[in-house]
C-alpha cells in the first residue's frame, strides 16, 4: 500500500508591518480543542477524554475541557503517555451506498470506517459529509485546517455531483435549479446543472456546488417533485473521483492537497 503523504508546511506569518518578535503571547486553546489539532481524535472525542480523567497537563490530570494550553509549550499526555502531533493523512475514499458518514452508529449500522477495518490507520475524519443513500468522492484527514478550507463555503472547492433522476429535463428546468428555489428558509441553488445523458423515463444530470447545506441536491430537486434515483460525488474541485473502485481508498498526493485548498 502506497505510504500516506504529508502535507506542505506552512511558513510562519507575521502581520502586516509588525516585527516578527512583537507578535505578543502565544494563543491559548482548550486542551480538547489542541489534541484534536494534534490530530489524535476529534474535538467531541478529545472532550470525552478529559472528562474521563484520561488528559494531563504538565503532568496534572484536567477534568475541563476548555483547560487553556499553549500547543507546542505545554506538556500533554493521554493515559500517562506523552502526545505530540501525529502523522497528517489525506485520503479518498469512494464511498459505496448504504453506508453511514459517521465514527459510530446507535443503531449499529454500518458506517464508511468499514472501508478501513484492517488498514492500521490512525485517526481520521470525514471532511464533510455524503448521506447514507448517496455515493462517491468523500475526503479524510487528520488535519482539522485543511479540511475547514475544505468544507469553507466562502472559499471551499466547488463539488461535482452525477444524479439520476425520475424524469427527462428540459432547458427550463435546468434553468429553474440554477436559479434556485427557496425552501425551508433557505435558498438552495446548483452552481451549475446540465444534462448528461436520457432515456425514455430517466436522466442523469451533472449538478455542481458551491456550497454544500443538508441534503442540498435531493431537496433542491425536491422542491420540483423530482425523485432522485442515485447520487454519486464526482469530483471535489480539481480532484476527480476516477477510476478508484467502489468502497476503496488511497492516500493524496501532495499536489492534490496543494490543489484543493
Amino acid at each position: 500500500m502506497a505510504r500516506p503523504v504529508h502535507g506542505a508546511r506552512a511558513r510562519p506569518r507575521t502581520g502586516a508591518g509588525v516585527p516578527a518578535g512583537d507578535q505578543g503571547p502565544p494563543p491559548r486553546h482548550g486542551v480538547a480543542r489542541v489534541l484534536s489539532k494534534l490530530g489524535l481524535c476529534s474535538r467531541s472525542e478529545a472532550a470525552r477524554w478529559v472528562l474521563a480523567g484520561r488528559v494531563g497537563v504538565e503532568g496534572r490530570i484536567v477534568r475541563d475541557p476548555e483547560f487553556p494550553v499553549v500547543q507546542g509549550r505545554h506538556r500533554l499526555s493521554v493515559d500517562g503517555k506523552p502526545v505530540g502531533a501525529g502523522e497528517r493523512m489525506y485520503l479518498m475514499l469512494n464511498k459505496p451506498r448504504g453506508l453511514l458518514t459517521t465514527a459510530s452508529d446507535e443503531q449499529g449500522r454500518d458506517t464508511v470506517y468499514r472501508c478501513f477495518e484492517g488498514a492500521g490507520l490512525p485517526w481520521i475524519g470525514p471532511v464533510g459529509r455524503l448521506d447514507k443513500a448517496s455515493e462517491g468522492l468523500l475526503l479524510f484527514t487528520n488535519d482539522p485546517e485543511w479540511a475547514a478550507a475544505i468544507t469553507s463555503p466562502e472559499r471551499g472547492p466547488d463539488k461535482t455531483y452525477h444524479v439520476q433522476i425520475n424524469r427527462i429535463p428540459d432547458d427550463a428546468l435546468l434553468l429553474r435549479l440554477r436559479q434556485g428555489v427557496d425552501k425551508d428558509g433557505e435558498t438552495l441553488r446548483a452552481k451549475s446543472a446540465s444534462l448528461l445523458r436520457g432515456g425514455e423515463k430517466n436522466a442523469w444530470l451533472e449538478i455542481q456546488l458551491d456550497e454544500g447545506r443538508n441534503r442540498h441536491i435531493r431537496r433542491l430537486l425536491e422542491a420540483f417533485d423530482i425523485q432522485v434515483l442515485r447520487l454519486v460525488r464526482v469530483a471535489i474541485g480539481p480532484l476527480p473521483l476516477g477510476d478508484l473502485a467502489k468502497g476503496a481508498w488511497r492516500p493524496l498526493t501532495r499536489d492534490e492537497i496543494a490543489a484543493l485548498v
